[in-house]
């Protein structure tokens, strides 16, 4: 009979992780923690309701939503879920009523403690980590339960023994496959999401590609007859302009070029480089602009990692980086540059003192025409995703308006040997 009451409280807790997988995936606002908290809620609730009665005692799966609540809904869904337990426990009444309230505050604490960093994980070892603190509600119980038998007289009967083993190892089971379904539901919304960046990103460059060839044409001949105006009428008033015309026009084709580059990177040359002769020519080219800008600019370099790429599109994307550090600090701060090795690749971080971005800023970085500075068309951001994305590498911002933004680019390295991290 417990074995069916453990089961029918299994399909409880799930239903939270169905219902939002089904309704509510698609919404990403402040209010997601308590739509977690209420659906983690109503399951503990009905769990406690629907407890089995045996021994003086009610066996339920009360603090699995409590668990969940506060592993994917964070702090704040985990107090909801709390909350509900204490006051269906305090509405239900009962002997062991303080019992109650002592297991029910110790089986919240360990995952309180890692409610804001689990999300930080990787999938894999989000599961495990679920499995591991759902275990600790269970040992709470299990050493709540063993104190209230020695009060009301110990019991020797083998039957609640194989109970206590068997709603262990159902409540822990359940979390794990709680826990996978979440994942899940997750994977598929980054990979809905990475299909629709993808398909975006890839009409976006077809258009810019087949505009950017049409535009260049006319824009070499306006050129080329530019050029010879200059040659053959030197003493006409009018040649004064001509130089900046054909500015002008070199900016034009420039932009025209990131065009043709974000559409599809164009690798002429591969060959293996080092990373860290790579960020010291970029830091040649970038240190006048610092120093005209009164920026200081720190490094640390020490790695012997090689990259197999094209030099030059690598060094395009690094100086972007660096270039858009630069001009997003004030006079006076300090832009960061560090490279640090790892087994299978590389991680480079670019972190200024700037401004900063909000959330809202950080989510369209890497969106076409998309720029935070007064002038600019963001293609050069965009152009420096693709390749380090070309390159099987990938980009992570983080920032924090008026602190700075921290810019990490991981990239796949050929050697795996004589390399040194730097501690500072």
């Amino acid at each position: 009979m417990l074995a069916e009451k453990l089961l029918l409280h299994v399909l409880i807790f799930l239903a939270p992780v169905l219902i939002y997988g089904v309704l509510f995936e698609k919404r990403r606002n402040e209010h997601m923690p308590y739509i977690y908290g209420v659906l983690h809620g109503i399951a503990a609730c009905l769990c406690m309701v629907f407890a089995y009665d045996s021994y003086g005692l009610f066996w339920d799966f009360r603090y699995v939503p409590l668990v969940l609540a506060c592993l994917y809904g964070g702090p704040i869904a985990g107090s909801i879920v709390f909350v509900v337990i204490m006051v269906t426990r305090t509405v239900l009444g009962g002997d062991a009523l303080v019992f109650g309230y002592i297991s029910g505050t110790a089986a919240a604490l360990v995952p309180f403690l890692f409610s804001m960093k689990f999300r930080q994980y990787k999938p894999k070892k989000r599961v495990r980590m679920a499995l591991l603190i759902g275990s600790w509600p269970a040992f709470v119980m299990l050493c709540i339960l063993l104190s209230y038998l020695f009060t009301v007289g110990f019991s020797t009967n083998k039957e609640i023994w194989v109970n206590i083993t068997l709603f262990g190892v159902i409540q822990i089971l359940g979390i794990g496959l709680a826990a996978r379904l979440y994942e899940m539901v997750i994977e598929r919304n980054l990979m809905k999401a990475e299909i629709q960046r993808s398909e975006k990103m890839n009409t976006l460059g077809e258009l810019a590609a087949s505009i950017a060839h049409e535009i260049r044409n006319p824009l070499t001949v306006v050129k080329g007859f530019l050029q010879l105006m200059r040659n053959e009428k030197q003493g006409d008033d009018s040649y004064e302009y001509i130089p900046l015309v054909l500015s002008e026009l070199g900016r034009a084709e420039a932009i025209i070029s990131d065009y043709l580059n974000f559409a599809k990177p164009e690798f002429k040359k591969i060959e293996e480089c080092k990373l860290s002769d790579v960020i010291y020519e970029v830091l040649f080219l970038m240190e006048p602009l610092a120093l005209k800008q009164g920026i200081i600019l720190e490094t640390d370099l020490n790695t012997k990692s090689t990259i197999r790429t094209d030099r030059n599109q690598l060094k395009q994307a690094i100086v972007n980086f660096v270039k858009n550090a630069i001009e997003a600090t004030e006079d006076g701060g300090t832009v960061t540059i560090k490279l640090t090795p790892y087994t299978d690749y590389a991680v480079l971080t670019v972190k200024d003192t700037g401004k900063g971005m909000t959330k809202e800023q950080l989510d369209r970085i890497g969106t076409l025409f998309y720029t935070t500075k007064d002038r600019g068309t963001g293609l050069g951001t965009t152009v420096s995703l693709r390749i380090i994305e070309s390159m099987e590498g990938t980009v992570n911002y983080e920032s924090e308006p008026n602190v700075g933004t921290k810019v990490t680019v991981y990239l796949p390295i050929v050697n795996k040997m004589n390399m040194s991290v730097s501690v500072n």
